[in-house]
């Protein structure tokens, strides 16, 4: 829905509201009218629940407010005295029109200063456990949420089993699009194993349960994504229910901010022209440089000298990073994943004959690679040049290019494109030109050869932004722990330190801190 849909669906639920609860704001000495007006019913109603105004606001964070319809149909109900188990029932089963009952037919009165505390044990573990949820899902969605990492694709600098938190307000926080569904999970309840919102995946925008959908808002952030930064993003071409299966084309909708959840180097920012050429990625026609904690991987072939050679240790000697096949009945290796430095050491054992880096040749088209066109002849090691979108700047249009371009004026824009014999049409009308409504980047892996990235689905739009990695708290190689790498920063040049003891003695010093007083304050 657009914003002014969602403003009249708004105004029809203060309606409903009001009709449902007039009376009662009556009983407890305010005016009817009171119950009707947008927001300030809403303040109203928290003093007649003797409860904070601030209260308002959650009532209007997607997601946190259904927990808070919630608390507010049952508290409505207590505030009257109702404060039986089946009274509590009935506004939760009835999604609080069980207050029209007490409204129309009931005579209750209003309980004025009432105690807010909880009358039972299970009552004050259910009001903790709820605001708990309220309060996590608010850090989780507009400052930070964690995240692990799932894949090679920037080894050395995150690692697999790397435990992120990862900041919303860096780039500003998203408002969540998706507005119906379940607090702090992503696409999936973990477990059950079920879709964790509510979303037709197969009729689009279509199907009226979409159409519940918010438009993109983001809060303003306090700093831009700049060139070379760790970004965590939605997959812009996820559009099947898993991964593992990738196709370009959309053929299964999902809302953006319920798309797959990726972390690339974002190696080109709006406005730069990219071109990769012998898998190295040139900016406006300068060797892109990479911050000294990012590591290069390439794919070799590795000859040995003779038949004693023990792969397995030699990869794990030289610090390479992915596994290794064999190839040419056992006369030659394949290592995937090779850093310059490991090459460095690796190229000197005494029982390696040749390595030879596998390069794709220039001009072979692979039909994997953007834009999955066969007038573009780019592969994962020569591809571009390309110049990466910019909000408000425009570019001229023609056949020759819309491969490029088409995806992010139709699918990411929200244009409708027709071609017509050799001219095109942008929402029904001829176009030559077309400027950008947003930003876009282009995000890569460092393991180059073993990175399903923006070579494969071109750019990621910035309504597809998370946030930024800042800080890894736990670190896991699927055995034993990296205490080396618990609670070091992303980013920032040199060796990652880790600031582990010094968190344990703050967290123990301020335990220590709060038992002190509380003696103090008993003596």
């Amino acid at each position: 829905m657009t914003l002014m849909q969602w403003f009249i669906f708004i105004l029809i639920i203060q309606v409903i509201h009001g009709l449902g609860t007039w009376k009662l704001y009556i009983k407890a000495g305010r005016q009817a009218w009171e119950a009707f007006i947008p927001v300030y019913n809403g303040i109203v109603l928290m003093k007649i629940m003797n409860r904070p105004r601030w209260w308002v606001i959650l009532l209007f964070l997607p997601i946190v407010n259904l927990i808070m319809f919630i608390v507010v149909w049952v508290e409505t109900a207590r505030s009257f005295g109702k404060n039986q188990l089946i009274d509590t029932f009935l506004a939760i089963i009835t999604l609080g029109f069980y207050n029209y009952y007490l409204n129309y037919f009931t005579n209750v009165e209003h309980v004025k200063d009432r105690n807010i505390n909880p009358k039972s044990g299970s009552g004050e573990w259910t009001s903790s456990i709820l605001f708990a949820i309220v309060a996590a899902t608010i850090v989780h969605t507009y400052f930070i949420q964690p995240f692990t990492i799932p894949s090679s694709s920037l080894e050395k600098s995150l690692l697999v089993g790397d435990f992120l938190f990862v900041s919303k307000f860096h780039y500003g926080a998203r408002v969540p699009m998706t507005t119906v569904g379940a607090p702090m999970v992503h696409d999936t309840i973990p477990v059950l194993k079920n879709k964790s919102y509510l979303f037709d995946d197969h009729k689009g925008s279509h199907s009226w349960i979409n159409k519940l959908q918010l438009p993109y808002l983001r809060f303003p952030g306090f700093e831009k994504i700049k060139r070379n930064e760790i970004v965590v993003f939605n997959q812009p071409a996820d559009t099947l229910l898993n991964m593992n299966d990738f196709h370009p084309d959309r053929n299964y909708y999902k809302p953006i901010d319920k798309k797959t959840n990726l972390v690339k180097r974002c190696v080109a920012i709006a406005g730069d022209s990219l071109e990769v050429r012998d898998g190295f990625v040139y900016i406006n026609g300068k060797k892109n440089e990479l911050p000294d904690r990012a590591h290069l991987q390439f794919s070799y072939y590795v000859q040995p000298k003779t038949n004693q050679f023990n792969p397995t240790y030699l990869k794990d000697r030289y610090d390479i990073t992915d596994g290794f096949g064999i190839i040419n009945n056992q006369n030659t290796y394949y290592f995937s994943a090779i850093s310059d430095e490991a090459l460095a050491k690796f190229k000197n054992h005494p029982n390696v004959a040749n390595i030879t880096p596998i390069i794709k040749e220039k001009g072979v088209r692979d039909s994997n690679i953007f834009p999955h066109d066969p007038n573009y002849n780019w592969n994962i090691d020569f591809f571009g040049p390309l110049y990466i979108p910019e909000a408000g700047k425009t570019i001229d249009i023609n056949l020759e290019v819309l491969p490029l371009y088409k995806r992010a004026i139709t699918e990411y824009e929200g244009n409708s494109l027709q071609v017509k014999g050799n001219q095109i049409f942008i929402n029904g009308e001829l176009a030559t030109t077309y400027t950008f409504k947003q930003n876009y980047y282009w995000m890569m892996g460092d393991n180059r050869h073993n990175s399903i990235d923006a070579r494969s689905w071109g750019f990621v739009p910035f309504d597809h932004v998370v946030g930024k990695p800042v800080f890894i708290w736990m670190s896991w190689d699927g055995k034993n722990p990296r205490w080396e790498r618990f609670f070091t920063t992303v980013s920032g040049s040199g060796k990652a330190t880790s600031y582990l003891i010094p968190f344990i003695v703050l967290l123990f010093g301020f335990i220590g801190f709060n038992k002190w007083r509380a003696r103090k304050k008993n003596s």
